[in-house]
């Protein structure tokens, strides 16, 4: 039974995943950020951490919103079991093109899509991404403009990045912040129509 009438919210600020949804026609009704703890457990794989913390975001944010669709997601850039983190400043954006240069890595996209009764879809899609070998002229050149801030792994695909990268294998959505395939079928199967 479609449900169309009932709410949908978001539980990220992410302008990205907006952005997203917004490219394959879903506008959420609200935006409702989780203020959560996102530190890695020691030892946490990134794909764990990833289905983890989406799902902490949703447990946080679905008592304020119980008649709505609610959508939280989480987006993990990792280098062999190690988590990147996002980069909040030049340095931490450079250390992290730094190791990815030359190198395969897997972007981990998890989200937990929960409907008004309660029922509850969580999904993982892993996308691998590889970079060409990066010059420390690409690399301070890639610094200059300042899209890494905030970034997870410190590079935006959509962006300037997009120049670095010799292969994707998997969702060039997921890259971005949110499996757009497997979101879009999770909403049709829990009777939100596009």
């Amino acid at each position: 039974m479609a449900d169309r009438d009932r709410r949908l919210v978001l539980a990220s600020a992410s302008p990205r995943r907006r952005d997203l949804l917004a490219q394959i026609g879903v506008v959420p009704d609200a935006i409702d950020p989780a203020d959560i703890d996102e530190q890695s457990r020691p030892g946490e794989l990134p794909r764990d951490y990833a289905k983890r913390i989406a799902a902490a975001k949703a447990d946080a944010v679905q008592a304020r919103h119980a008649d709505a669709y609610l959508l939280a997601a989480d987006t993990v850039v990792a280098c062999g079991r190690r988590i990147l983190p996002k980069a909040e400043d030049a340095a931490t954006a450079r250390a992290c093109l730094d190791m990815l240069s030359g190198r395969r890595h897997r972007v981990h996209g998890a989200f937990v899509l929960q409907a008004p009764d309660g029922t509850r879809v969580a999904r993982l899609v892993t996308t691998a991404v590889i970079f060409k070998k990066l010059s420390q002229a690409e690399i301070e050149g890639y610094l200059s403009v300042g899209e890494w801030d905030g970034k997870a792994g410190g590079y935006a695909v959509q962006g300037r990045a997009a120049a670095f990268v010799r292969q994707i294998n998997g969702s060039y959505s997921n890259v971005v912040g949110l499996p757009l395939f497997e979101t879009a079928q999770a909403l049709k199967g829990m009777g939100w129509v596009l």
